[in-house]
């Protein structure tokens, strides 16, 4: 099957089978780039809902850069991958004070803003503007690899460059848009990592893993993730309705986000409370301590996976001038529950106030 049927029979596919989601209909450069950002590491079911939310809040990208970015940062909540939201904040500022409020219409330019990578400056381009220019994720280099039979590592650059210069050359000059959203589409809903329909898919005659018995061998992915354990013990330290909190700083995960004052060790803490650093600094404060070693609580990202216990400590409300003035000399703040709970803050520690209700 030459490259002209290939990409004729996505684009015959594609119509018929397509999800109805609400960034395809529409050349809107701001919903496309926000459904894109949005849905990197995650999957459209997810994403979705934040979509929504966030077209709802900022329906055009002047509300977006004018938005308190601690505002920001709380509708994107629980979609992990935090720096993606401080850079669409940010991009959506450049946007307003470097263009004038317009997204630039080509590839080229788009690529110069925050946070766009290739694939998200394609998307745009193409679906946008209709620039002949293709988009390369996951679900592309599945496709492309498996029906024209490419081996090549899709960790490393070369195999990355070979995948771009593949799809450039394929894509139609008509409805390149199009196109792209159809081989995106046919990899998530048809040829999908494991056990495809290979039997009713319109490109299997064509196929060279299928017609060889490679497909659960194509892609090859051959760069290992190195995943580390990290233990993290948490002090949620009340005084009447107060709570201790901080602020995550740069260089290290969930960058701007709120959590309570921690120990770190890459073991287990042990059980006995005499041990923890914050109690001894707050002995005097303290009326109860309820430390439930037992229930760790377990979240896993890309690179780490984390173990997180939580040590409870009450304090006498009568100290609580003494224990802001602790807390600043920490680093720390004082805030009570219901400010606390306007603020962004990892899914674990959520997980663990709801727990807590």
């Amino acid at each position: 099957m030459n490259n002209e049927v290939f990409v004729h029979r996505l684009l015959e596919w594609y119509p018929l089978n397509k999800r109805d989601l609400p960034w395809r209909n529409t050349h809107n450069p701001y919903i496309i780039w926000l459904s894109e950002i949005i849905l990197q590491q995650t999957r459209v079911a997810q994403g979705l809902p934040y979509f929504e939310n966030f077209l709802k809040n900022y329906p055009n990208v002047n509300e977006l850069a004018n938005a308190p970015s601690e505002e920001v940062m709380r509708l994107w909540q629980g979609l992990g991958y935090y720096s993606r939201a401080r850079n669409l904040h940010q991009c959506a500022k450049d946007i307003v004070e470097k263009y004038n409020g317009d997204f630039p219409n080509n590839y080229k330019d788009l690529l110069k803003l925050k946070g766009v990578g290739s694939y998200t400056a394609a998307a745009i381009a193409s679906f946008a503007f209709e620039e002949k220019v293709a988009v390369v994720d996951g679900n592309v280099f599945r496709v492309l690899s498996r029906y024209f039979g490419i081996a090549t590592d899709i960790a490393g650059g070369a195999g990355k460059k070979e995948f771009e210069n593949l799809a450039n050359k394929i894509i139609p000059h008509d409805n390149p848009g199009e196109y792209n959203q159809a081989i995106m589409e046919f990899g998530a809903l048809q040829c999908v990592p494991k056990n495809p329909d290979c039997e009713n898919c319109p490109l299997k005659s064509g196929c060279f893993a299928h017609n060889n018995q490679m497909v659960e061998n194509l892609p090859v992915k051959i760069k290992k993730l190195k995943i580390k354990d990290r233990h993290f013990q948490y002090y949620y330290i009340i005084c009447g309705n107060d709570l201790i909190i901080k602020k995550r700083g740069e260089g290290d995960i969930w960058q701007g986000l709120y959590d309570f004052p921690m120990e770190e060790s890459d073991k287990k803490f042990p059980s006995d409370p005499d041990n923890f650093q914050w109690i001894k600094d707050l002995k005097g404060f303290v009326t109860s301590i309820v430390n439930d070693s037992e229930n760790t609580y377990k979240h896993i990202l890309t690179h780490q996976r984390i173990f997180a216990n939580f040590v409870k400590i009450n304090l006498n409300d009568g100290f609580r001038q003494e224990l802001k003035n602790w807390a600043d000399r920490k680093g720390f703040q004082l805030v009570s529950e219901d400010n606390f709970e306007n603020l962004a803050k990892p899914k674990l520690i959520s997980r663990f106030l709801n727990d807590e209700k």
